[in-house]
C-alpha cells in the first residue's frame, strides 16, 4: 500500500487508534507470559513434567507462528481492523477453552488457539501506523507499543499471583476473555476502515505489490538468512526464558517460593519495560552517529553470553540474587531486538510487511523450540539420575551453546550483504 494515497489521521484520532491497538497488544503480552507465573500451580495441579510445561507454553508460539506468513497478505488486502477483530474472536475462544480444560491436551490446544488469536496484535497496528501516521509518529508509536507489551508482561507476574488465591487460574482466564471482548469493542469503534486507495494502476510500487512472487525474495535474501539464526536462538531464546523458564529456574535452582518467583518475574519484566524505553531514546542518537544495528548487535550481544554463563556456573550459590542475575541476562539480550527492524529496513517498502512477518515466524518458531527443548533436556538429564539443579544447568548450557553458535554464524556469514 502506498501511504501517500491517504491523509494522516488527526492527532486526537491517532490517540484513540493507538489506545485501541495498545489494549489488544497489552492483553496479548499478558496471555503470552502468564504461564511462567502459573507454572508452579499447573505443574502441581495437573502433574505436569518439565517437558509438558515447555510444550504447554510453546503451544502459544506454535499457534502464533503458524499464522505469520498469510498474515502479511491478509493485512494488506483487508486492513488491520477487520483482520485483528477476526483474530481476536479466536483469542476469546482460546481463553475460554483454557479456563474449561480438564487435561493437558485440552490446555495445550487452548494455548494454540490463544497464540493464533493474538498473532496479529502487533503486526496489525504496525501496518495501520504506516499509512495513518507520519514517519516520526510511527517511530514513537512503535516504541510505545513495545512498552505496552512489557507492561502486559509485568501485569502477568505479581498481579496474577495476588489474584490466584482469590479467583483461581480458571477464573483469571475467563476474565481475560471478557477483557479481550472489551478491547474488540474499542477497536471496532476507534479504528478506521481500511479504504482501498485510488492509485494509478501504472504506479511501479503498486504493480510490484500486485505481481510480486510471494515470499520468494525474502527466502532468497542472504541478509535474511544471516539474521535468521540469531533471531531463532538469541531473540527467540530471550522470549522463551522470559515467558517460561526463568520462573522454574528461580524455584528449582534459586530456591524461591512461588510468590518470590512471581516477585522476581515482576522485577525482570519491569526492567525490560525500562530497557525498551531506553532503547527508544538511544537508538536514534546512535544511528545519527553512524552506528548500524549490525554493529550494535555484534558489540553488545556477547554480554548476554557472559551473564548466562555466570548464572549457569553459579547456580544455587546466587541465592537471593538469582532474579537480579536473570534480569541482567534479559536486559543484555535486548541488543538482538534490533535485528527485526534491521531486516525490515533491508527490503524495499513493498516487501517490508512480508519480511517482518517472515522474521516473526523465525523468532517465534525459536521460542517454541527453545521452550520445548529446554523441557526435553531437563527431563532427559533427570532420566540419567542427575539431580534437578544439575539437569537445569545442563539444559541451559545446551541452549547457551546454540545461542553462541548462532552469533558466530551472524559474524561470519554473508558479510558483504549488509542492511
Amino acid at each position: 500500500m502506498n501511504p501517500t494515497t491517504s491523509p494522516f489521521l488527526a492527532r486526537r484520532q491517532m490517540v484513540g487508534v493507538f489506545l485501541a491497538f495498545a489494549s489488544a497488544y497489552f492483553l496479548s503480552a499478558l496471555v503470552r507470559a502468564i504461564t511462567a507465573t502459573l507454572s508452579p500451580t499447573l505443574t502441581q495441579e495437573l502433574a505436569l513434567s518439565a517437558q509438558d510445561l515447555g510444550l504447554l507454553a510453546g503451544g502459544y508460539f506454535l499457534g502464533f507462528s503458524a499464522t505469520q506468513l498469510p498474515l502479511g497478505k491478509w493485512l494488506d488486502k483487508h486492513g488491520p481492523k477487520k483482520v485483528l477483530l477476526a483474530f481476536l474472536v479466536v483469542a476469546v475462544l482460546g481463553c475460554i477453552a483454557f479456563a474449561l480444560a480438564q487435561s493437558f491436551m485440552g490446555l495445550w490446544l487452548a494455548r494454540v488457539l490463544c497464540g493464533v488469536g493474538v498473532s496479529a496484535c502487533l503486526m496489525a497496528p504496525l501496518t495501520g501506523y504506516r499509512r495513518w501516521m507520519a514517519p516520526g509518529a510511527q517511530l514513537r508509536a512503535n516504541s510505545w507499543m513495545l512498552m505496552t507489551g512489557s507492561l502486559g508482561m509485568v501485569s502477568s507476574t505479581l498481579p496474577v499471583q495476588w489474584l490466584m488465591p482469590i479467583m483461581g487460574w480458571r477464573a483469571i482466564f475467563a476474565g481475560l476473555a471478557v477483557l479481550v471482548v472489551l478491547s474488540m469493542v474499542m477497536i471496532y469503534v476507534l479504528v478506521p476502515v481500511w479504504a482501498k486507495p485510488e492509485t494509478d494502476q501504472q504506479d511501479p510500487q503498486l504493480k510490484a505489490i500486485e505481481t510480486e512472487e510471494g515470499y520468494g525474495p525474502i527466502w532468497r535474501s542472504a541478509y535474511f538468512w544471516r539474521m535468521a539464526p540469531i533471531g531463532f536462538f538469541c531473540y527467540g531464546g530471550l522470549l522463551a526464558l522470559q515467558t517460561l523458564w526463568v520462573a522454574p529456574w528461580m524455584t528449582v535452582v534459586g530456591g524461591y517460593s512461588p510468590l518470590d518467583a512471581a516477585t522476581g518475574l515482576f522485577a525482570i519484566n519491569l526492567a525490560m519495560l525500562v530497557t525498551f524505553w531506553a532503547w527508544g531514546l538511544v537508538t536514534p542518537r546512535l544511528t545519527k552517529r553512524g552506528f548500524l544495528p549490525n554493529q550494535i548487535i555484534a558489540w553488545g550481544q556477547p554480554i548476554s553470553f557472559g551473564v548466562l554463563a555466570w548464572i549457569i556456573v553459579s547456580g544455587p550459590q546466587l541465592g537471593d540474587n538469582t532474579s537480579f542475575a536473570l534480569s541482567l541476562f534479559c536486559i543484555s539480550s535486548t541488543f538482538v531486538s534490533l535485528a527485526q527492524p534491521s531486516v525490515g529496513m533491508a527490503f524495499p517498502s513493498h516487501l517490508a510487511g512480508r519480511a517482518l512477518s517472515a522474521y516473526n515466524l523465525v523468532v517465534f518458531g525459536g521460542v517454541f523450540v527453545v521452550q520445548w527443548g529446554i523441557g526435553l533436556g531437563i527431563d532427559l538429564f533427570k532420566s540419567f539420575g542427575w539431580p534437578p539443579v544439575l539437569a537445569f544447568q545442563a539444559a541451559f548450557s545446551v541452549f547457551g551453546l546454540c545461542a553462541v553458535a548462532s552469533y558466530v554464524y551472524f559474524q561470519l556469514a554473508n558479510r558483504d550483504n549488509s542492511a
